[in-house]
């Protein structure tokens, strides 16, 4: 395990691990979790493997029906859909209030983030997703609001599989290309204070993002399988 573990319990150290693996597809949607496995190949004993187990389920990444049975959840279009209309609702909001709180630091981070922007496509795949998260991290963290930056997060996380998903099935890259251009709008925006402009972007960012692409595919797939 690195040293930057070092001072974190084993509990964590499985919970960070099984989480990055479902937010991953590592562990696929619906995958059946061997845990006596997990644990030998984490080098611990079983029990802090359930204690992260029952952290992943609270936050509904897996369920839980008993001991020997625990599932990585499966994804619906209804909790994609779910997260995104709270993403909706709430990234415009950011934007806005990083329009009119926005240090100079705030400002450099972002410009710095914009610049190591990749078009979120099938070609660039993991590394655009990772740089696609830092930019918007950095923009939610210029808006001073600690509640709303935790809530933007955990809305992250648990979108990541679905835009994922997304990334599988994109809409040709010519989206994905003025997606990354409206990245560049919102620093703009948000530099010169136009605090309703930015959030009107960001709304329409949102609204043609990754996981969009995702509810259409889930529509389609449940859809076959109920037909």
């Amino acid at each position: 395990m690195a040293d930057t573990n070092l001072f974190l319990s084993k509990s964590d150290l499985a919970y960070a691990e099984l989480r990055g693996r479902i937010l991953f597809g590592t562990l696929p949607a619906g995958s059946r979790l061997a845990q006596y496995d997990l644990a030998e190949s984490l080098n611990m004993s079983i029990t802090p493997l359930r204690e992260a187990i029952r952290r992943l389920s609270s936050e509904g990444l897996v369920t839980v029906e008993t001991h020997r049975d625990v599932r990585v959840s499966t994804m619906t279009s209804d909790e994609a859909r779910q997260l995104f209309e709270v993403r909706l609702s709430l990234d415009p909001t950011a934007a806005e209030l990083a329009a009119l709180r926005r240090t100079d630091e705030d400002i450099a981070t972002m410009r710095a983030a914009v610049g190591k922007l990749l078009p979120v496509t099938r070609q660039w795949g993991e590394e655009a997703l990772t740089a696609h998260r830092a930019f918007h991290q950095a923009l939610y963290r210029a808006s001073h609001n600690d509640v709303l930056i935790g809530l933007l997060d955990g809305l992250w996380d648990k979108s990541d599989r679905y835009r994922r998903l997304g990334l599988e099935l994109p809409p040709g890259d010519e989206p994905r290309t003025r997606d990354l251009q409206e990245h560049h709008q919102l620093v703009d925006l948000i530099e010169d204070g136009r605090a309703a402009e930015a959030a009107r972007l960001m709304r329409d960012h949102v609204a043609h993002s990754l996981t969009v692409t995702a509810i259409t595919a889930l529509e389609d797939r449940e859809g076959a399988h109920t037909a």
